[in-house]
């Protein structure tokens, strides 16, 4: 077995690699660029080589930097991880004539699948059913209109050297290819250093399912079943699992067996996946092959109990594979959600900074039967900055069943507690607790069809609402008690939403809190909370909980899962003046154009005086490898410009201010 990898990447998959090769007493070297050098996998890796500046372009990508880096530690293999160079042929194929084994398929398994437009053309070789699409040279957005008509609207636009969700975008019209095409072109350059894009029939309605396959040098290559990634948005995976909530056995069985004659077909070597659209009455075509191992693996691991890097690593290594398929069985249920640094409530935009506070939840067995799994390569204190992907964590979660591994996911996310930047937890958690996703109605759309006005929060359920009132009676008596014993009583208001309930709160072995008006009482038990602790848990009437609070200069901020309000304990008189305050009105911000997120400005060019009509681009900003967009919200005529490109802007700068 070798003696020592290169990982040639970063952030969560080099921690992941580095406890697989920890297991198997490999010793590792992590390559790092200036915005990594105090990372986590820096501090867990064996040996460290620095490769340059924190853009991607002149570290990460560089292969000159990566096999030199090999060649002075001594490293015998390199593990690319996903992203970067994994899927680079070349790459690869410099790793064999420097004597130096890539960890992943052979150079031509890679050209022939991992290319978006060569696998589409090796695939119809094959008699493999495809998505209709153009799979040629594009020569400019004049040409990408044509072949969009001819195809027929909507249609998609990828990136051949795409991946992540990365370099795509969906084409509704002509106006929508001539902006989507160069910023794909622009993506795809920045992103992976190849600008060929080409173009598919967009399929409405689909599911994405996706076979991972496994191979060795020996010509064996078993299938370890699907995993149902439907869940996305702006084509980024969101939520996976495994296996399907779609498939019956049939089907899974005829989806396995042609993603393994594809492997096959090219001596398919390593991990990979075979990615499917898929319709709801269980008809599939082949989309493309991943040449890689996957963000998403670990629901993989979870059901079959086998380690894919590790599979990787004896697979380059020349072992044969220990089993058969007629050896792999599926056994329960595994969700994964990705924990991004964006802002649900602003359009999941992206979120930059430091995680002031990072606290994940309990991992291994958290209940009999139910597991819960963390892939991070973050500590709180790290920063997010705006040079890579903006995921902070994978968190997964294992049970016998469907709904008890979304119960669990359920209850992990409530644990998850991040401050300092924008993330999606809240969001996951929304989704967790919908009708919709508990009964595996799953397609691509769905985020974009349960939440067609973006993410606002839920609205708090009868019994999210007793459950912010306990805990606000409780923080507030702890507080009353420390700060002012004296002014300590039973009998108070709560304000919730604009409801008001009077309640009675007393201390015996637990907390009670009766709701005099409705003559039911609540029992609180099990409280862990001290003021400055930003998550209060407990027990409420048997319900185990976690909800994330904070103090407000009046009341409290708290947050159960999706739902959020504040909450206000008072005594009946101040409630009664309470009552009569007048609400405070919101700054008036419409004759400005601010910045929804820190990154770089790629354009703006208008100038003062100009008229701009509403939906009319006005910026482009990029933020962790991605360009958005940014429209007018309404007429106007420019009164000033305040940023150009290749400035630095924060969230909500005044980009553009109108008369």
């Amino acid at each position: 077995m070798f003696s020592k990898i290169l990982i040639a990447n970063r952030g969560e998959i080099a921690v992941r690699i580095i406890k697989t090769c920890r297991r198997m007493g490999i010793a590792t070297v992590v390559v790092y660029s200036e915005a990594d050098a105090d990372s986590m996998a820096v501090e867990m890796a064996d040996e460290t080589v620095f490769i340059g500046p924190a853009p991607a372009a002149q570290s990460y990508l560089v292969a000159d930097k990566i096999i030199a880096a090999a060649r002075e530690t001594g490293a015998q293999a390199i593990h690319p991880g996903f992203g970067f160079l994994s899927e680079n042929a070349g790459f690869a194929r410099r790793c064999a004539e420097e004597g130096i084994v890539f960890i992943g398929p052979n150079p031509h398994a890679i050209e022939a699948m991992g290319d978006k437009i060569e696998s589409k053309k090796f695939a119809a070789r094959a008699n493999v059913s495809v998505v209709p699409g153009h799979v040629g040279e594009i020569d400019d957005t004049a040409h990408a209109i044509r072949i969009s008509e001819e195809i027929g609207y909507p249609v998609m636009i990828k990136a051949s050297a795409g991946g992540g969700g990365k370099g795509i975008r969906v084409a509704w019209n002509t106006q929508d290819v001539e902006e989507g095409f160069p910023a794909v072109k622009a993506e795809a350059k920045a992103s992976f250093g190849d600008d060929r894009i080409f173009i598919e029939k967009f399929i409405e309605s689909p599911r994405h399912i996706e076979i991972q396959v496994l191979g060795d040098k020996h010509g064996n290559v078993v299938h370890l079943f699907e995993r149902e990634c439907s869940i996305q948005r702006r084509n980024q995976k969101v939520i996976e699992e495994a296996p399907s909530p779609l498939l019956d056995a049939k089907t899974r069985e005829a989806m396995g067996a042609q993603a393994v004659a594809l492997a096959k077909a090219v001596n398919y070597d390593s991990a990979g996946t075979v990615e499917f659209v898929a319709g709801q009455d269980k008809s599939f075509f082949f989309l493309e092959m991943n040449t890689r191992l996957q963000v998403e693996h670990p629901v993989t691991e979870l059901i079959t109990g086998l380690d894919l890097v590790e599979q990787m690593i004896r697979s380059a290594y020349g072992e044969k594979l220990a089993f058969a398929q007629k050896d792999l069985k599926i056994g329960g249920w595994a969700i994964e959600s990705r924990i991004y640094a964006e802002d649900p409530y602003r359009g999941f935009l992206p979120s930059i900074g430091r995680l002031v506070r990072y606290d994940p939840p309990a991992e291994g067995e958290v209940a009999p039967g139910v597991l819960v799994r963390n892939d991070a390569g973050v500590r709180e204190g790290d920063e997010i900055s705006m040079f890579y992907d903006p995921m902070i964590s994978k968190l997964s979660t294992w049970a016998g069943t469907r709904l008890e591994a979304v119960d669990a996911m359920g209850r992990a996310l409530e644990d998850f507690h991040i401050e300092g930047l924008g993330q999606n937890i809240p969001f996951l958690a929304a989704v967790m607790d919908q009708e919709r996703f508990r009964s595996g109605k799953l397609s691509t759309n769905y985020i974009k069809d349960e939440f067609p006005d973006g993410f606002s929060g839920t609205t708090p359920t009868a019994f999210q609402r007793d459950l912010m009132a306990a805990v606000a009676c409780a923080m507030h008596r702890t507080i009353t008690r420390r700060a002012a014993p004296e002014l300590m009583r039973d009998d108070w208001v709560v304000i919730e939403g604009g409801e008001r309930r009077l309640v009675r709160v007393t201390n015996g072995e637990a907390l009670t809190v009766e709701f005099l008006e409705d003559g039911r009482t609540l029992t609180l038990e099990d409280i862990d909370w001290r003021p400055g602790k930003a998550v209060f848990r407990g027990v409420l009437d048997g319900r185990a909980f976690s909800a994330q609070v904070e103090p407000l200069p009046e009341g409290f901020r708290i947050r159960h899962r999706a739902a959020a309000a504040k909450v206000l304990v008072l005594t009946p008189r101040i409630a009664e003046l309470h009552e009569r305050l007048p609400p405070k009105a919101a700054a008036d911000t419409s004759k400005m154009v601010l910045s929804p997120m820190p990154g770089l400005v790629v354009t703006l060019d208008l100038a003062v005086g100009q008229q701009v009509r509403a939906g009319e681009p006005v910026a482009v900003i990029e933020a962790m490898k991605m360009q958005n967009i940014i429209r007018a919200e309404r007429d106007g005529t420019v009164k000033a410009v305040n940023a150009a490109a290749g400035d630095s802007v924060a969230a909500d700068e005044v980009l553009v201010e109108f008369a």
